[in-house]
């Protein structure tokens, strides 16, 4: 797969993730096309974001129960943290 095609999948995760309360990789595979989730999520974590990452579980169509994971964005810890990264260039006055 081609880099820009990797930050694209990177960026529909974001802006659907800032839009909606969670996500799992079947809902990535179905909503967005992605089928690398996890991988994507990884490289968005080595850049610096926060994903929450909590199991659920569902009964699948042979009744079985299955253990998945859900991701959603602490928006808080983002946003401290794009603020703190941005205001190092900004001088201070000493």
């Amino acid at each position: 797969m081609e880099e820009t095609q990797k930050e694209t999948q990177k960026q529909k995760i974001i802006d659907y993730l800032k839009t909606h309360k969670d996500i799992t990789s079947m809902e990535a595979y179905d909503k967005l096309k992605i089928t690398q989730f996890a991988t994507r999520v990884k490289e968005l974590e080595k850049r610096g974001w926060i994903f929450n990452k909590e199991w659920d579980y569902a009964i699948n169509k042979k009744g079985e129960k299955k253990r998945f994971k859900r991701y959603s964005i602490d928006r808080v810890d983002n946003l401290n943290k794009m603020i703190s990264e941005n205001m190092e260039h900004i001088p201070t006055l000493d």
